[in-house]
């Protein structure tokens, strides 16, 4: 049973010996193109994760767009992509590059939401004030109001049922 293990274990790294990497590119894309390339992928990755509905109905074709913006093929990306998962420490060496790049983009974003949030404040409070000068204004308005309408009832002097003062007392009450 021992010597059966043996020549499977030995037949199996024998015949493992011919795996083929691929060859060099014509047309392979640099690391740091490469980079730039494999962080696009990712973010169009995460968009058609986050909400792909919107993807769909608005007929966005993020593939075309995708090798548009890099002013490659699909054959040049698959080539370039081959070759560097075949070689695990240029790889590693190029998704590090990816990280490094995500991480940016991340601060970028994060201060940016940041700018915003503040602007939003800031506005929220500018409009506080604005209403609260308003509210003042309106105020004062009303105040002045019914004291012209006190002078031109004429409150001196006394109504026969003492009605107008009754009317006017229970107005300022509320």
């Amino acid at each position: 049973m021992k010597y059966i293990t043996g020549i499977i274990l030995t037949l199996t790294l024998w015949c493992c010996q011919d795996v083929k990497r691929p060859e060099i590119p014509v047309n392979l894309i640099p690391e740091d193109r490469m980079a730039e390339v494999l962080t696009e992928v990712y973010l169009i990755n995460a968009a058609r994760s986050y909400d792909n509905r919107v993807i769909l109905e608005q007929k966005i074709k993020l593939d075309s767009f995708f090798f548009r913006k890099f002013d490659i093929d699909s054959l040049q990306f698959v080539e370039s992509n081959a070759f560097y998962t075949s070689n695990l420490s240029a790889y590693n060496k190029l998704f590090t590059k990816v990280e490094e790049r995500m991480s940016l983009l991340k601060v970028d974003t994060d201060s940016l939401l940041l700018e915003f949030v503040q602007e939003l404040e800031a506005k929220r409070i500018c409009d506080s004030i604005i209403e609260a000068n308003k509210d003042t204004t309106l105020i004062a308005q009303k105040d002045t109001l019914l004291i012209s309408v006190k002078d031109s009832l004429n409150l001196d002097k006394k109504d026969s049922l003492g009605i107008v003062p009754r009317l006017i007392d229970s107005k300022t009450m509320h």
